[in-house]
């Protein structure tokens, strides 16, 4: 069955923190024909700010298998890179850039944003998917500047795939030692079966709890954009529960995550009874 629908890494991921409390604001590049798809986000509660642009970034996700983490993915039109400029003055300390391609963060943003004194943190898929200019497929590459880029975050998501490419390890606690090792003091990554994160030395691990797979789109952006939330007021371990209790919950209903802060609390009590 073939859908069209709103995705993304900024509406699976700024749906969270509205959903459960958090004051969040969504900042893309997008045309203003398209503008009615910013109405799900506006629902949630959450401040949107579209930069203007000729296209709106539109991807088209392939399950050739019954297995949902095998897709392809073809991104026939993209809005560009983002620029300063294209950034509010937020009086905020944390942002995150949730990318889902190459096309979108260069070295100078992300370095613009950090002398302006943010806290980043980023999704690695933003620099591991790569568009091939020809056939628009995304493919899977390694990043020149992943440890320049690592360097500048507080925080890292990826998952076991995207691990894999940057640091030749599919063993998620070597690969979020490496990046540890680049100058990252916490990092997430994702798989089929749960979540893991590295901080201080020490490294959790949490299952997730959903009983069907029908919103699998969208899980790293649901996941760490609720460890992020979680985690501005509680410790890793407690985040990491409270993400995996969340994106479990997602995973059982097709789109963004259209909870409670009492569900996932719920589902917390039961999964850590």
């Amino acid at each position: 069955e073939t859908r069209v629908a709103p995705g993304s890494a900024v509406l699976c991921g700024a749906v969270v923190p509205a959903r459960i409390g958090k004051t969040v604001a969504a900042v893309t590049r997008m045309a203003p024909v398209d503008e009615a798809i910013l109405k799900e986000l506006k629902d949630a509660g959450v401040d949107v700010y579209a930069t203007q642009t000729k296209e709106t970034s539109y991807v088209q996700v392939i399950h050739p298998s019954a297995d949902v983490d095998v897709r392809q993915l073809i991104f026939p039109r993209n809005a560009g890179p983002f620029t300063l400029a294209d950034i509010p003055d937020f009086q905020t300390k944390f942002v995150h850039l949730a990318g889902i391609s190459d096309q979108e963060f260069t070295l100078e943003f992300m370095q613009g944003l950090k002398d302006k004194g943010y806290n980043l943190s980023v999704d690695m898929q933003s620099f591991v998917r790569q568009i091939n200019p020809d056939t628009k497929e995304i493919t899977f590459g390694d990043s020149l500047n992943k440890q320049k880029i690592v360097s500048l975050m507080s925080k890292v998501k990826l998952d076991v795939v995207e691990a894999k490419t940057l640091t030749g390890s599919d063993d998620l606690e070597q690969a979020a030692i490496i990046f540890e090792s680049w100058g990252c003091p916490e990092v997430v990554i994702t798989r089929a079966d749960g979540v893991l994160a590295r901080a201080n030395g020490k490294t959790y691990f949490e299952k997730f709890s959903n009983k069907s797979v029908i919103g699998r789109t969208g899980r790293g952006d649901t996941t760490f954009a609720a460890y992020l939330s979680w985690r501005m007021d509680h410790d890793v371990p407690k985040s990491l529960q409270f993400a995996a209790a969340l994106v479990s919950l997602k995973m059982e209903t097709i789109g963004p995550f259209a909870g409670t802060l009492d569900d996932v609390l719920k589902r917390m009590a039961e999964c850590h009874a």
